[in-house]
């Protein structure tokens, strides 16, 4: 796990200046300490901060990214050079390989409250691709992979409970479908950008890593 995600997620948020949803239900609930308190942190008192520049939009884009999938700088780099090889418009597709991550996956399933719980998921060997156990939350799934959580009937009604629990904020994405019954989630295409949904300029992250 990113050592700089290990403290206050809600600093986080506060510090780019949105909800990255980190802290699972509690982000969608009054309770969210970003929306009693939206200032950077140590801006107390500054009612307007400075216009930041360009460079730091873009910076702020990346770190941002980086940190709402839980990454550090090396592997979301590395991501990054995977967009640049691949065919397709490079911030599009490093959104699309993001979306792609085993982590990821189980979170849009439904399965898990957040990013964080749903790598913890991976993490202890709670998750197989078609049967085989994969402990590699960084994984990037395929199409027609079928991801399904293999544990004892205890932890599979704590999964149907956030299940329903999240249903209630959230919805699958149509690139996925899922088999509530069986805790099975299939990747039936590759995702879009209207589908990713996350606010983020990708187009800044590619001018920030090329310069």
């Amino acid at each position: 796990m990113a050592r700089e995600l290990s403290g206050n997620k809600c600093r986080i948020c506060r510090r780019e200046g949105q909800k990255l949803f980190l802290k699972g239900q509690k982000c969608a609930t009054e309770k969210c300490p970003f929306a009693r308190r939206p200032t950077p942190p140590g801006m107390r008192g500054k009612k307007r901060p400075p216009k930041p520049s360009y460079y730091a939009l873009q910076l702020r884009e990346k770190q941002k990214t980086k940190r709402m999938y839980g990454m550090q700088e090396k592997q979301f780099r590395r991501f990054y050079d995977l967009a640049t090889k691949s065919r397709g418009i490079t911030g599009r597709m490093l959104l699309q390989l993001l979306e792609r991550r085993l982590d990821n996956v189980i979170y849009r399933a439904l399965f898990a409250f957040s990013r964080n719980q749903a790598r913890q998921y991976v993490l202890h060997g709670y998750v197989a691709i078609h049967g085989r156990k994969v402990n590699i939350p960084s994984y990037i799934v395929r199409e027609g992979e079928e991801i399904q959580i293999k544990q004892n009937d205890k932890f599979k009604k704590m999964v149907k409970e956030n299940m329903e629990a999240n249903a209630k904020d959230r919805s699958v994405p149509d690139w996925l479908t899922v088999d509530k019954s069986a805790l099975a989630v299939k990747i039936v295409r590759m995702p879009t950008k209207e589908e990713i949904g996350i606010p983020v300029n990708e187009q800044f992250i590619v001018e920030l890593y090329s310069k």
